[in-house]
């Protein structure tokens, strides 16, 4: 080939390659050479990088298998991202690769885009800001190519992925809408189909129509290609037939997520047979066929990481069929071998925590309370659920805790000298017997570790002595060519051995003057001084019997405190029992007890009445009429003796009565004496413990704090009523106060003066100045009564302990209530005190909240 030619060619593919490469020429080999490029190259590398995102979002997210699984395993985080941040370096990689395949290889010419690949850079493009959680970028790519490329084969694909979007972005009605006209209107394929149903019940799901919801998921469960999308969706089908109560569904369901087995992630396979097993029927299923279903889940290796589940199932089954030991160690295997899940744990707490309320075993059911409020959302539905029941537990775990102590040490008393000594000799040789085996496990550890260390280091040096030693002993001497003798302290084999050897006689020695001495041998110090501690342990007063015969007490005055504060416990306990739980035999087991005990007379009463009443409710009739010729006989004037002779008598008209004192305390309450309301109805919550009036006073003790003291100190104390009185009639009150009013009372929002037609004034006075305000009343009215059109009135408001307020009510702005004072001041009259403006809405928040300085602060 001549020269000439070879020129010619090579001129020819310059220019073929340079003009090729031009971006605003329409020529086929344009098109083709930037198509080619877009796909294999920039689009090719960008979806790699997607694709790896996409997998680290995967791994990522974490499905609650307790609640309804989202469609799209994919967990939104509540993270603000600045422009030009990205949450994952793959999707901002796949970003970069779409953004460089249209700016270097789009065919823009004229308004219209000649490269056929394109479209899949701007698909390229929303997904990955979709799953890096941009999703009002992501829309607009989505909508580029509805608007730009209406052509497209991946038209349909960017509808599906607008509306996923518009899903994000809570947009639910708008994306059914759509999703809705996609399928009707085009022919989908497969995935594409999938896509579109999968999104359009997750639509349905967020607005709660799961019936339409179930129907657009069994199409896409049907048509997917993807064997993990095909469990999730059969998955949630049957979450969705649980939850309308359609077992037998829900069943079938969750067969076919089981029947993939190992072609999809294990914990759908488990879940599935667990969600299963929740609905086996307890009363017409086979009991044996369904333990030896659960016991070869829990025998299966490959289920290792599932067993605090499959353990958890097998308890409540062991629970359900009345086994509760089994269920017992059950749910304590579940929780030993746990694996993080926090909702598991806290249902293993709160279900062994109920099993020791049923069997009134309440200190042990407040433990596990504690414990379940521990693994739980703090303030959320479940966890104030129950903080209740814990809070409900409180005051029989505390009186519990001082009768049972106290009951120990008048025991203790009761014992005579010889019984002590024997009692508390066998107790301090148990404590001895097991310090010495602490203390032998303690020098056995020690010999252990010091000799593994010494051993270690020995076996250490020896080795790379004699390493060492084998190299130097065969290193030949240049001059002679035989092998040469080396200085002690150049073999490490021999320093070794020697440094052994001196540790074997003179044990570890500090590097200093003087090493010889023995105070400078750590090692023998320590064991020396660790010996001396532990017979010094051993010797200590607490391991002799006269140390705890010391401590109990003797002196009359205290052994009789002991024993009033015991009676008290017990007869707090019976009330408790009672009132609270309904546990007639543990309150008549409490009640008798405390009798027997020689109580004050305060508490002698009380006590009888409740017993009567709990035979009466446990049909112990005879014990009941005995109790009742007992109070009658031995109590004659007693107001119980007289309601139990005649119990429509009407001792309510008797001026000692609760009735009557609780009537009269109302009154003060009425009167704004919240003080004293609060102080009486104290002395008389003690004083007619156990009476059914006591939560009368309560609940007025609630409502007087309430308005001497805010809104919280109110909460508290209808919070107290409602767990200590729950069987009550103001406890049902107290409960429904929390559940209704309570919500609306909390807000402390101030309202707009913009919207309120009703306002007021309030002249302020201080304590030392109450005698003033009778007199300030009457000049305010008389001047209030000259004012013709506004239909104003007066009151006298306790704000808190310090302050009370003079108020004017029925004025119709803010500006008018302030004019009006104004005027006040230049009648007659010459009202000349500092007041406040304020709208009646704001008014109630300030006497509720006590915040009259955040009022005027806000103003």
């Amino acid at each position: 080939m001549n020269t000439a030619y070879k020129v010619f060619i090579l001129l020819f593919c310059v220019t073929l390659f340079t003009t090729s490469c031009s971006r605003k020429k329409d020529t086929f080999v344009n098109r083709n050479f930037h198509a080619l490029g877009t796909k294999y190259n920039i689009l090719f590398n960008g979806n790699i990088a997607l694709e790896n995102g996409r997998a680290t979002v995967d791994n990522a997210a974490t499905d609650n298998y307790w609640e309804l699984l989202p469609i799209e395993r994919m967990q939104v985080k509540d993270e603000i991202i600045l422009p030009g941040q990205s949450k994952n370096q793959d999707f901002d990689r796949a970003e970069e690769k779409a953004i460089k395949a249209v700016q270097k290889h789009g065919m823009n010419i004229k308004g219209k885009e000649h490269n056929p690949q394109i479209d899949e850079a701007y698909l390229l493009l929303g997904e990955a800001r979709y799953f890096d959680q941009r999703f009002i970028p992501a829309l607009e790519a989505f909508n580029y190519i509805l608007y730009k490329y209406p052509a497209s084969d991946k038209i349909n694909t960017a509808k599906v992925w607008r509306e996923k979007t518009n899903i994000r972005l809570d947009n639910n009605e708008l994306a059914i809408e759509n999703l809705k006209k996609l399928i009707e209107n085009e022919t989908l394929e497969d995935q594409d189909l999938a896509d579109a149903t999968s999104m359009l019940a997750q639509a349905y799901l967020n607005i709660k129509a799961k019936d339409s919801a179930l129907t657009q998921l069994a199409v896409a469960a049907e048509v997917t290609e993807k064997k993990k999308e095909r469990g999730r969706f059969n998955y949630i089908i049957g979450q969705l037939y649980n939850e309308l109560g359609d077992k037998d569904s829900a069943n079938i369901a969750f067969d076919k997520v089981i029947e993939l087995h190992r072609k999809i992630p294990r914990p759908y396979y488990i879940n599935a047979h667990l969600a299963k097993s929740n609905n086996f029927d307890m009363e017409a299923g086979n009991k044996l066929e369904f333990l030896e279903y659960l016991t070869n889940l829990e025998e299966d290796r490959e289920n290792r990481p599932f067993l605090d589940k499959i353990y958890y199932r097998i308890a409540e089954f062991h629970r359900l069929n009345s086994s509760d030991s089994l269920a017992y160690a059950y749910y304590n295997k579940s929780l030993r071998t746990n694996l993080g899940d926090k909702i598991l744990q806290a249902n293993d707490y709160a279900t062994l925590g109920d099993m020791n309320f049923d069997e009134a075993q309440y200190k042990t059911a407040g433990a596990y309370y504690d414990s379940t409020m521990t693994k739980m959302k703090l303030n959320s539905k479940p966890y104030r659920v129950i903080k209740r029941k814990r809070e409900n537990l409180k005051d029989v775990i505390f009186y519990e805790d001082i009768a049972q102590q106290n009951d120990s040490i008048l025991d203790l008393v009761a014992l005579s000298d010889t019984d002590r000594l024997a009692y508390f000799t066998t107790y301090t040789e148990e404590l001895r017997a097991i310090a010495v085996a602490e203390k032998e496990k303690a020098e056995a550890e020690a010999r252990r570790n010091a000799s593994t260390g010494q051993q270690q280091s020995l076996n250490n040096n020896s080795s790379n002595a004699l390493k060492s030693g084998i190299e130097a002993s065969a290193s030949l001497s240049p001059r002679t060519g035989k092998s040469e003798q080396v200085f002690y302290f150049y073999n490490p084999t021999t320093v070794a051995y020697g440094k052994n050897e001196f540790v074997k006689i003179w044990g570890n020695r500090e590097l200093k003057d003087n090493w010889r001495l023995s105070n400078t041998n750590t090692n023998a110090n320590a064991t020396l001084q660790n010996t001396k501690n532990s017979v010094d342990v051993l010797e200590d007063e607490v391991f002799t019997p006269e140390f705890y015969i010391s401590q109990i007490p003797s002196e009359e005055k205290v052994i009789d405190s002991i024993a009033q504060e015991r009676n008290y416990a017990y007869s707090q306990l019976g009330v408790i029992y009672k009132e609270k739980f309904n546990e007639n035999e543990l309150a008549q087991s409490k009640l008798e007890t405390l009798l027997e005990n020689n109580p004050e007379d305060r508490l002698i009463l009380p006590s009888k009445y409740n017993l009567y009443k709990i035979y009466m409710a446990l049909g112990l009739e005879g014990k009941a009429n005995a109790m009742k010729g007992d109070i009658i006989g031995n109590h004659p004037e007693s107001r119980y003796a007289q309601i139990l002779l005649n119990p429509d008598s009407g001792l309510e008209r008797d001026a000692n009565s609760p009735e009557s004192l609780y009537k009269g305390l109302y009154q003060q309450f009425d009167a704004q004496n919240y003080a004293k309301v609060i102080e009486e109805a104290d002395m008389y919550i003690t004083k007619f413990a156990g009476d059914p009036i006591v939560p009368k006073f309560e609940i007025l003790k609630a409502s007087a704090n309430g308005r001497l003291n805010g809104f919280e100190a109110y909460k508290r104390g209808v919070n107290y009523v409602a767990l200590s009185y729950p069987n009550s009639e103001e406890g049902k009150k107290a409960q429904e106060i929390l559940n209704t009013v309570i919500p609306i009372f909390a807000n402390k929002e101030f309202t707009s003066d913009d919207t309120t037609q009703h306002f007021n004034v309030l002249y302020p006075f201080n304590n030392d100045e109450k005698d003033k305000i009778e007199e300030f009343v009457k000049q305010l009215e008389a001047s209030i009564s000259k004012v013709k059109y506004f239909d104003l009135t007066t009151s006298v408001d306790l704000y808190d302990a310090n302050t009370t307020f003079v108020v004017v009510h029925g004025l119709k702005s803010v500006q008018g209530a302030a004019g009006f004072a104004e005027i006040l001041k230049e009648n007659k009259s010459k009202i000349k005190r500092k007041f406040y403006s304020i709208s009646s809405p704001n008014y109630e928040i300030v006497q509720r909240h006590k915040n009259i300085n955040e009022y005027l602060e806000s103003q």
